[in-house]
């Protein structure tokens, strides 16, 4: 044995290029990357009440009713993006966590935008979503109430076709009437890509005939090329109250606290339910981002059962913590069918299967 201490030169060599790779990641952990990283956020129960101990869904001038049981709305927390990079250790951290996901930025947020005009998007996008939740939740009930189309803005990276304005009410297509999204939608679907319609509106109180030039969708479905922001008119106030949370995924959530509260009986039977969902004034449930997450934030908060959009299966499909019940709905009434026991929605394998069963003949 040699008496002989330290390091041998291999191994001195090793901790040397070590160290120096630490450093340099410790100089490159100070700089941007261009990615942004999305990790379980925060969840919030609206049928519960907000930091200053007010009710998060309040209805005043109607009759409601007692709820039990607890709705979880669901987040997704999101680093990065204009203005607020993420740097190289939070990216490591978020590759090397099974529940975050890396992406790149522009695939997150609109590069074009600063975060204000991000901060702004998001809070149009959750009051809209509020809108629609309320206009959803009276239909479900057979509550009169009107809707107004109110153009919101163009979409990102788009500019309003001429003539139309932020704030205008559509109110009818070459002269045909629409009050609903599904109507627009509807009226659009009878004209080709690319021809040209006339859009009656209310500006200011006066009615007004636009003439625009309708484009194809990524759909390949006829679109105006502007963002709805519907409008509820009912003879009741409906208020939610939520902070710091922005874009339309709590959609379905809200409508399902909506009808919970103007309902006699207890829809959720002292259940722990979490959602997520955008839904429109229709009661259509479509699909959000960060579904992966939302199902570890449910999970994390003790929740029983959790709804997803059926248009989201593909990637909940082996994505469902241990023991969390997901079932799939692609209605407002398919949600309130499962919660109250008249009809159970699918599991997200089974949607999956069928639509695998349906694509093979």
């Amino acid at each position: 044995m040699s008496g002989t201490s330290g390091l041998r030169p291999a191994t001195g060599a090793l901790v040397v290029s070590f160290l120096a790779s630490l450093g340099g990641l410790a100089l490159l952990g100070s700089a941007g990357t261009p990615y942004a990283v999305e990790a379980p956020g925060p969840v919030q129960d609206v049928l519960g009440e907000t930091a200053q101990g007010e009710p998060l869904v309040e209805v005043e001038g109607r009759e409601t009713y007692p709820t039990t049981g607890r709705l979880d709305l669901l987040t997704v927390s999101t680093s990065g993006g204009p203005g607020r990079d993420v740097v190289l250790a939070q990216v490591v951290r978020g590759w090397l966590d099974p529940v975050q996901d890396v992406l790149p930025v522009g695939q997150v947020f609109d590069p074009s935008q600063t975060r204000e005009e991000v901060d702004a998007s998001r809070e149009v996008q959750m009051s809209s979503s509020q809108q629609a939740a309320t206009a959803a939740a009276l239909t479900a009930l057979d509550i009169p109430a009107d809707v107004l189309l109110r153009v919101a803005g163009a979409p990102e990276g788009a500019v309003l076709p001429d003539g139309l304005e932020e704030g205008d009410v559509i109110t009818a297509l070459d002269a045909r009437e629409v009050g609903t999204t599904e109507q627009l939608q509807a009226a659009l679907q009878a004209v080709p890509a690319g021809e040209p319609v006339v859009v009656g509106v209310e500006r200011d109180g006066e009615p007004r005939d636009v003439p625009v030039t309708t484009a194809a969708g990524d759909d390949g479905r006829t679109v105006l090329g502007v963002l709805l922001a519907p409008e509820v008119e009912v003879p009741f106030d409906v208020d939610i109250r939520i902070d710091d949370i922005g874009g339309p995924s709590a959609g379905t959530v809200f409508a399902l606290g909506i009808v919970d509260l103007l309902t006699p009986g207890d829809l959720l039977g002292g259940r722990h339910v979490a959602g997520t969902g955008t839904v429109d004034a229709e009661g259509q449930v479509g699909a959000i981002g960060g579904v992966r997450q939302k199902l570890v934030a449910a999970d994390a908060a003790g929740a029983e059962l959790v709804l997803v959009p059926r248009a989201n299966c593909g990637e909940v499909v082996g994505a469902v913590p241990e023991g969390l019940e997901v079932r799939a709905v692609g209605t407002l009434d398919e949600a309130l069918a499962e919660l109250d026991g008249s009809s159970p929605a699918p599991t997200c394998d089974e949607v999956v299967r069928d639509l695998r069963a349906d694509a093979a003949g």
